[in-house]
C-alpha cells in the first residue's frame, strides 16, 4: 500500500519550531543534539510495510523546499526575523539525520541526529508521518473518518449551543489522524464557531488567513543543560533571558513545567513576570497550577486578571469548560488542544513523542510535574538532574 505525500509543505508544522530555531540560530549554533522517538502506548506494532513506507515520506520530506510564498507568509508574522527568513530560503531537511528501525517486536525506533537547527525541526514532521502511516494501513480509514466526523459534528453542535464557552487554539500537528482530516477540523471550528482563536499549524493557519499560535516547548529549556557553562538547576534563567532578548516580549508565554514549575518560579521574577504576557500548563494538576501561578503574580505585584493561563496538557472540551469556569473571574484562560480535535475516532489514538535527549553529547531532561513524563535515556543524569533542581529549591527555602 503506497500513500500520497503526507508532507507536502515545510509550513506545516507548529509554530513554535520556528519560533526556538530563530533563537537557536542567532544565539546557539554550535549546538548539536539527538532526538529520540517512543510509543508510549502498550502492545502497538508496526509492520515492515509500515516502515518502508515510513522511510518513503520521510525521504519525501527531505525534497521540500520553502517556496517564496511560504517564506513571505514567515516574513509577515510580526516577531520572525529577516535575517531567519532567509536562513529557511537555504534550509532543507536532510535525509542522513534520520534514522529508522524495527524490532522483531514491531516496535518503531526513529533517531534523528544533527546540528541542533536542524535536528529540532524534524519533530514535528515525522510524528504527523508515522501517525498517518500508521491509522491508513493499520485500519480502515474511512471508518476512522467517519467516527471522527459524527464527534466533530457534536463539538460544534456544542459550541453553537452554548455548552462550551470557552476560547482555545488548535493544538493537534504531531498526533493527527492524517493531513486532511486536520484541515477540516481546523477549517470547521475556525468558521463554524467563534470559540477557535487559532492554530498551532502553520501551513493551516496561512491556507485559512488565522492566528499562528505558539511559543516554545520543553526542548527550548533542556538545551541549556548541555551547555557546560550553565548551572543545571538555572536553566529555566537562561532560556527566559535568551527568550526575551530575542523577542523583548513580543512572543511570550512561558512554559513552565520543564524541570518543575517550583524550580521555574525561582527564576520568573518581576522583571520576567513583567515580560511575559502569560504562562503555560503542561502536566501535573491544573487547578494546583493555576492557583500557584495566580499567587505568584500577587507576590511579584502583577494583577493576575492581565495575564495568561494557557492550559494543553490532555485536554478535551469537558475538562477545558470546567477549567474556565472556575479561574476566568481571576486571569485570562485559554486552551491549546491538540489529539481531542485531530485524532477522535473510534479507536485509540497514538500517544507518541520524539524527545531530545543529548546536546553536545551530554544528556538531557525533562522532569515536568508529573512523574511519569520524565524522559530520559541516562538514568545517572536523571538522579543528578533531580538532586540538582531539589538542591536549588531546598537552599531557597532557608533563606
Amino acid at each position: 500500500m503506497k500513500l500520497e505525500p503526507i508532507i507536502i509543505s515545510l509550513l506545516d508544522t507548529d509554530l513554535y519550531k520556528f519560533n526556538m530555531d530563530q533563537v537557536i540560530f542567532h544565539k546557539h549554533t554550535d549546538l548539536s543534539g539527538e532526538y529520540y522517538f517512543k510509543c508510549r502506548n502498550e502492545g502497538i506494532v508496526f509492520t515492515p510495510e509500515m516502515l518502508e513506507e515510513i522511510n518513503a515520506q520521510i525521504d519525501h520530506l527531505c525534497s521540500l523546499r520553502f517556496t517564496r510564498e511560504e517564506l513571505d507568509y514567515l516574513r509577515s508574522i510580526r516577531f520572525i526575523k529577516g535575517d531567519y527568513v532567509e536562513f529557511l530560503r537555504l534550509w532543507h531537511p536532510i535525509r542522513d539525520y534520520v534514522e529508522t528501525g524495527l524490532s522483531d517486536e514491531g516496535e518503531l525506533s526513529i533517531v534523528v541526529r544533527g546540528p541542533l537547527f536542524s535536528a529540532m525541526q524534524f519533530e514535528i514532521y515525522l510524528l504527523e508521518i508515522v501517525n498517518e502511516v500508521y491509522f491508513r494501513m493499520k485500519y480502515d480509514y474511512d471508518m476512522l473518518v467517519a467516527s471522527a466526523k459524527e464527534r466533530l459534528d457534536w463539538k460544534i453542535r456544542d459550541f453553537q449551543n452554548g455548552k462550551y464557552t470557552f476560547q482555545f487554539a488548535e493544538f493537534g500537528c504531531r498526533r493527527r489522524l492524517s493531513r486532511e482530516w486536520e484541515d477540516v477540523v481546523v477549517r470547521r471550528f475556525a468558521f463554524e464557531t467563534k470559540n477557535c482563536v487559532g492554530t498551532s499549524n502553520v501551513y493551516l493557519a496561512k491556507k485559512y488567513n488565522l492566528t499562528p499560535i505558539g511559543t516554545y516547548a520543553h526542548e527550548f529549556v533542556q538545551m541549556y543543560q548541555g551547555i557546560d557553562s550553565i548551572p543545571l538547576a538555572y536553566t529555566n534563567h537562561y532560556a527566559l533571558e535568551d527568550w526575551y532578548d530575542e523577542y523583548r516580549g513580543d512572543n511570550g508565554t512561558a512554559l513552565t513545567d520543564t524541570v518543575t514549575t517550583d524550580l521555574f518560579l525561582l527564576d520568573f521574577n518581576r522583571a520576567m513576570v513583567n515580560n511575559f504576557t502569560g504562562v503555560r500548563h503542561d502536566s501535573g494538576d491544573p487547578y494546583e497550577w493555576g492557583e500557584k501561578m495566580i499567587a505568584h503574580y500577587k507576590k511579584k505585584g502583577a494583577d493576575p486578571k492581565h495575564k495568561l493561563l494557557l492550559f494543553s496538557d490532555s485536554l478535551d472540551f469537558d475538562r477545558a469548560e470546567d477549567l474556565y469556569n472556575y479561574f476566568k473571574d481571576r486571569t485570562k484562560v485559554s486552551f491549546g488542544i491538540g489529539t481531542f480535535c485531530s485524532n477522535d475516532t473510534c479507536v485509540p489514538a497514538l500517544n507518541i513523542v520524539i524527545k531530545l535527549q543529548t546536546v553536545n553529547g551530554r544528556a538531557v531532561a525533562k522532569l515536568s510535574d508529573s512523574p511519569g513524563k520524565a524522559m530520559c535515556r541516562d538514568d545517572n543524569f536523571l538522579e543528578y538532574l533531580k538532586r540538582s533542581v531539589e538542591f536549588r529549591l531546598s537552599r531557597n527555602a532557608q533563606k
